[in-house]
């Protein structure tokens, strides 16, 4: 009985120990566990703002040269449309302009014609307004001789032969202002005929202006299309996708290929209400993506907040997963080395005001 009792207390001191390890690992487990708790703020996907670059011509692709995954520049030339046609056509319209243009000065020439033979009438009536005005003149001296020569007769003081050559003096000039107010009438008539020559000329004219300036304008948009049968790439980035090739004719807005600038992106994630309270635009965050072994984080900052809410996106797993609305929100952050790609799932840790400051 001694025996046994003196192994008692070994049995106890051994029983303690277990105790203590046990406990330790319980407490192990319950801090692996609650660190296993710890979640993000948010979810997302990674996005990038891209651009869908389409053709202004329809026509066959002569070129193309935005290839999946290539990097193209701002204004570098991406594919190009067979323009030959169009070329033709403008040269066409180059042809009736310069017919067009030649009818305008064809024009002019008959009215500089029209005034030069105004002119010549014109002075050609005062020239007869000028003799009548003289012929009046001789006209009353002739009506005065006449008179005085008819009363000398009657007094038997001159010849009648006198008499009839004053008559014959003063029914010629009579009949010679007739024969000028005649002429200046008729020149009168011409003057009124060319002016409306000239006046139909002029309108003549105005439309062949008219014909050329149309036509010039459809020369200037023939040019515009030709320029356009250039594809110019809009913004620099990477080639996502490509919808035509080389070879391939293409209608006029048909999209050739999709591209975006992936150096920077943006993170779209959903937050609850009461976390709306406590983020600002402009508020650093934390996206952390799986890279490998390892995860890859990456510092950003919040550059939209959505203004109305939404349903909880199916996809999505937010903190709290049974409220009934959330906010999106958008975290910019640069993309180095190209490790994110769009569409691949982002955790999102957002730094408080007083922590990023």
């Amino acid at each position: 009985m001694e025996e046994t009792g003196s192994r008692f207390p070994v049995l106890g001191s051994r029983f303690s120990v277990l105790t203590r390890r046990a406990a330790a690992v319980v407490i192990l487990a319950a801090a692996a566990g609650c660190a296993k708790q710890a979640q993000p703020d948010a979810y997302g996907n990674v996005e990038a703002t891209d651009v869908v670059v389409s053709s202004e011509t329809a026509g066959r692709l002569t070129s193309f040269t935005a290839a999946e995954g290539a990097t193209l520049g701002a204004g570098a030339v991406a594919a190009a449309v067979d323009g030959t046609l169009l070329a033709l056509e403008r040269d066409e319209l180059t042809a009736q302009r310069a017919a067009a243009q030649s009818r305008v000065d064809e024009v002019q020439q008959q009215i500089d014609a029209l005034d030069a033979q105004r002119g010549a009438v014109a002075a050609q009536r005062d020239a007869a307004r000028a003799q009548r005005d003289a012929l009046s003149a001789q006209l009353d001296i002739a009506t005065r001789v006449y008179e005085r020569t008819s009363r000398l007769v009657a007094q038997q003081a001159a010849t009648a032969q006198q008499l009839d050559q004053a008559e014959r003096d003063y029914r010629v000039l009579g009949d010679q202002i007739k024969a000028q107010d005649d002429q200046i009438r008729a020149a009168e008539r011409q003057l009124a005929a060319q002016g409306e020559q000239v006046q139909g000329a002029r309108a003549m004219q105005r439309t062949a202006r008219a014909q050329a300036a149309a036509v010039d304008a459809q020369v200037k948009q023939l040019g515009e299309r030709l320029h356009r049968t250039d594809v110019v790439n809009p913004v620099a980035g990477t080639v996502l996708t490509t919808y035509a090739k080389a070879g391939e004719v293409v209608q006029a807005g048909q999209p050739l290929y999709r591209i975006a600038d992936l150096r920077t992106v943006d993170v779209r994630a959903y937050i609850t209400e009461p976390q709306l309270a406590r983020i600002r635009l402009g508020q650093e965050a934390r996206v952390s993506v799986d890279a490998g072994a390892n995860a890859h984080v990456v510092s950003g900052t919040v550059a939209w907040i959505s203004s109305q809410a939404e349903f909880t996106p199916t996809p999505i797993q937010t903190r709290e997963e049974r409220a009934d609305h959330v906010y999106a929100v958008k975290i910019r952050v640069p993309n180095d080395g190209g490790v994110l790609k769009i569409g691949m799932p982002a955790e999102v840790q957002f730094v408080a005001a007083s922590a990023s400051r």
